[in-house]
C-alpha cells in the first residue's frame, strides 16, 4: 500500500451483542468510515466537500472480503490502520484493527471512483490526477 491513515476507534455500546463483543457488521461501518477518513487525511478535505469540489459522486464498493481474528468488545479503544493502492478507475484499501497490537480483523476492500452521466447514473470515471498527487 502506498499511502496509510491510522485512526483510533472506541466500541460503544451500540456495536455489541448481548454478550458484549462487537456484532461483525459494525466492523464494516468502522471500515467505510476508515476509508473516508484516508481520503480526509490526504485531500485535507471531508467526503462532503469532495462532492462539492472535485469531479466525484462517490466510491461504490465492488468488492469487500473480511477476517476476522479475535473479539473486540464495549469499551475497547482499537486502533485502526488503512492503507490504499490505486488503479485507473478504481483502488484497494487494506485495514487492519488492532487492539494493544494484536490484530482482531482485517478487511480489504475494492472501489470504483465514480461521476453521474447526463442521465444520473453513477459511471466509473478515472481518478483524477490532482487526487493521486496528494497520495504521492
Amino acid at each position: 500500500m502506498t499511502f496509510t491513515h491510522t485512526r483510533t476507534v472506541r466500541i460503544e455500546w451500540g456495536d455489541c451483542d448481548p454478550a458484549g463483543i462487537i456484532f461483525y457488521p459494525r466492523y464494516f461501518e468502522i471500515f467505510d468510515a476508515s476509508t473516508a477518513m484516508l481520503f480526509e487525511a490526504a485531500l485535507r478535505i471531508t467526503k462532503h466537500q469532495m462532492f462539492k469540489t472535485l469531479e466525484f459522486s462517490g466510491w461504490p464498493l465492488a468488492r469487500t472480503q473480511a477476517r476476522f481474528l479475535k473479539p473486540t468488545r464495549f469499551g475497547d479503544d482499537v486502533s485502526v490502520e488503512s492503507g490504499i493502492k490505486f488503479g485507473r478507475t478504481s483502488f484497494d484499501v487494506e485495514h487492519k484493527l488492532s487492539l494493544k497490537g494484536e490484530l482482531c480483523a482485517e478487511c480489504t476492500e475494492n472501489r470504483v471512483w465514480t461521476l453521474r452521466d447526463a442521465q444520473g447514473q453513477l459511471k466509473s470515471h478515472p481518478l483524477p490526477k490532482a487526487v493521486l498527487a496528494k497520495f504521492a
